[in-house]
């Protein structure tokens, strides 16, 4: 959209496929960058990450996966960064999905996402990315347990 008013449908940029087989949908698209400690984000990388929900038809859950692409047209496939809760009881067992990125003043990345319990209730949940110390610098998105007060 040149005026962040009318938008030109271009057509689809990724088709579900092994891991979100069952569909793809509710997704967040960031420029990549990257974090000095003096100078902040730069948004110097060239491409984009996306984050999106992938349906799985072996158990109906979605998972948040995610894509890169150089150009926003063609996107590369990465797999899931956040899959359902490990049990029954888990606030988000039942799936995981519409996932929103925020890069924080400190270097690090935080996603909110939508979570649902076994028994269809739905929350808001809250994830941090960490870098691992590895030779490839992988990284990892973990649950935060959020807390609050009411007043």
């Amino acid at each position: 959209s040149p005026d962040g008013f009318r938008w030109t449908k271009k057509g689809i940029c990724t088709r579900p496929s092994d891991e979100d087989d069952g569909g793809c949908a509710r997704c967040n698209v960031l420029p990549k960058a990257s974090f000095q400690e003096k100078q902040g984000w730069s948004f110097t990388d060239d491409g984009y990450i996306m984050f999106y929900e992938g349906v799985s038809k072996k158990d109906n859950k979605h998972r948040i996966m995610m894509a890169e692409s150089d150009d926003g047209f063609e996107w590369r496939k990465k797999g899931i960064v956040l899959d359902v809760g490990t049990s029954e009881d888990s606030w988000d067992y039942g799936g995981v999905g519409s996932p929103h990125i925020i890069r924080l003043d400190d270097g690090s990345m935080r996603m909110y996402y939508t979570g649902q319990g076994g028994d269809g209730t739905t929350a808001i949940g809250t994830a941090r990315l960490y870098v691992n110390d590895d030779e490839d610098s992988s990284a990892t998105w973990k649950r935060e347990q959020a807390e609050f007060a009411l007043n």
